[in-house]
């Protein structure tokens, strides 16, 4: 019988605010370009008080929101989990998964703030991201439905929840006891390089129960120790049943029901890099849960990524079920 949900994420529920700074407007914050940081409330208001002149666009995400956005919007059926407050940016938040026709599984928490990422987008096409958590941190076992997670063909957990071992690691175990007593599949991503680093022995454990995970090179290095991407694929194959590894220009390597099949990258010039991975992961969910062959799947989710950094944001607005479409349609 077929489930209610195709995918159920759970992760961090943020509201990207996107920065277009030129190269010298950035260089006096002394940031390491293209990195991940978190921060506190005072540092993010600072930050932004600082481009007060400019005119940011608010979007809202998260990792793994992204990916459900995304399959959603080439006619998957999603819900998402994630912590969200009851100020502007928070209603705003919850409104748009309701016309965007995910399921949103929990209220906005009275009395906080919602969580933002600072998206700093340079020239070069790099993102930087300065993540102040707030409310989305407070994500726990508690806020887990058992029922929307056993409702769904698969579970896809952002890695970034491993950062927060008193709640987002309690999130994790309790949506992974949901997915295995419901028969649901479980997909991991890595979310970043330093999340297999630093929080090697809780993610390994997550790992060990997933059915499925999305890394990029980096990341795929990071849990394997392998020195190249292809490697890394390669040792990914005692780790986890199935796999894709993103290697950027150098396309998608891919394992899933036991085949293995590399998918090329599109040429293009980027102008905004991060969300590629995000759209990735969405566009893969939605092939395999709707009978498309995981390689033509991989081939039309690198399409997908293209679209995403040759725009600034991290989700495409429109075009996404067409140029879906386009690629299948392909010989």
């Amino acid at each position: 019988m077929p489930r209610e949900f195709d995918v159920c994420g759970l992760g961090n529920a943020l509201v990207d605010i996107l920065l277009e700074l030129t190269a010298e407007e950035f260089a006096p914050l002394g940031f390491e370009k293209g990195t991940m940081r978190l921060v506190e409330a005072p540092d993010q208001k600072a930050l932004l008080a600082t481009f007060a002149d400019h005119e940011p666009r608010l979007v809202s995400g998260g990792s793994v929101a992204n990916s459900v956005i995304g399959c959603s919007q080439l006619g998957g059926r999603g819900a998402f989990i994630g912590c969200v407050a009851d100020d502007r940016y928070g209603l705003h938040y919850a409104d748009e998964f309701r016309r965007l026709g995910i399921q949103f599984a929990n209220p906005p928490l009275v009395g906080e703030a919602t969580g933002t990422c600072a998206s700093i987008i340079t020239p070069d096409a790099e993102r930087t991201m300065r993540t102040c958590l707030a409310v989305s941190s407070h994500l726990a076992a508690r806020h887990v439905p058992a029922d929307t997670v056993a409702a769904s063909e698969w579970l896809f957990v952002e890695g970034y929840l491993f950062a927060n071992p008193h709640t987002g690691q309690h999130a994790v175990t309790a949506a992974l006891r949901a997915a295995k007593a419901g028969g649901t599949k479980v997909a991991l991503t890595c979310s970043d390089a330093f999340v297999p680093e630093v929080f090697g022995e809780p993610f390994a454990a997550a790992l060990a129960q997933s059915d499925l995970l999305f890394c990029n090179a980096a990341e795929a290095m990071a849990v394997t120790k392998a020195p190249s991407a292809a490697e890394a694929f390669a040792a990914l194959k005692a780790v986890v049943p199935n796999c894709v590894v993103t290697d950027g220009p150098n396309g998608a390597f891919v394992r899933y029901a036991g085949a293995e099949h590399h998918a090329p990258a599109y040429p293009c010039e980027p102008k905004d890099l991060t969300g590629a991975g995000d759209m990735f992961a969405g566009a893969f969910l939605y092939g395999i849960t709707h009978g498309v062959p995981p390689a033509k799947a991989a081939r039309a989710a690198n399409f997908l990524a293209l679209k995403v950094i040759t725009q600034v944001g991290a989700r495409l607005h429109h075009g996404a079920k067409e140029f879906w479409e386009s690629v299948l349609s392909e010989q």
